[in-house]
């Protein structure tokens, strides 16, 4: 099986933000997939859908999506030897205070946390690049019209 990203979200309420991850990660040319599973309500599903998913063929890297009480990142974390890269959706409640459960993690847990899903999809790229020249390649490619883009506006500014 090829590489591919992984995206586990919390809920179904969770969808919009994911699509977003999946959209960046198809401009790189990455398979993804994706699935509901939750640490805290179905707990025992989850470990079975990583295990599934550890045991096939291939570079995993993981995007976990989860707000409020964000188990599910360092629950995946733990239980996968593939990078883990949480992108919890932005949440107004407790005055956005709840990113913290993503960023807190016991010892021996490392899920990465990226905010933005384009930059998450750009780091789950970057991470499975290193074993695939073609996609290391895109990867520059994207930060090349990135760049060119920033020339073009600064350009611009100055020649009105």
């Amino acid at each position: 099986m090829s590489a591919r990203v992984v995206i586990l979200m919390g809920s179904k309420s969770d969808l919009d933000h994911v699509d977003k991850i999946v959209s960046a990660c198809e401009a790189f040319g990455i398979e993804t997939e994706r699935h509901i599973a939750s640490a805290h309500k179905s707990p025992r599903y989850l470990l079975d859908l990583l295990d599934r998913t550890e045991a096939e063929e291939g570079p995993i890297v993981y995007i976990t999506v989860a707000g409020r009480s964000n188990a599910l990142s360092g629950m995946a974390d733990s239980s996968v030897s593939s990078p883990v890269i949480a992108c919890p959706p932005y949440s107004s409640s407790f005055g956005g205070a709840d990113i913290f459960s993503s960023l807190r993690m016991p010892g021996g847990v490392a899920p990465m946390v990226v905010l933005e899903p384009a930059a998450a999809a750009l780091a789950a790229a970057k991470i499975l690049a290193v074993a695939d020249p073609e996609l290391r390649r895109r990867v520059k490619a994207h930060q090349q019209d990135n760049m060119q883009q920033l020339i073009d506006d600064d350009r611009s500014i100055n020649e009105e």
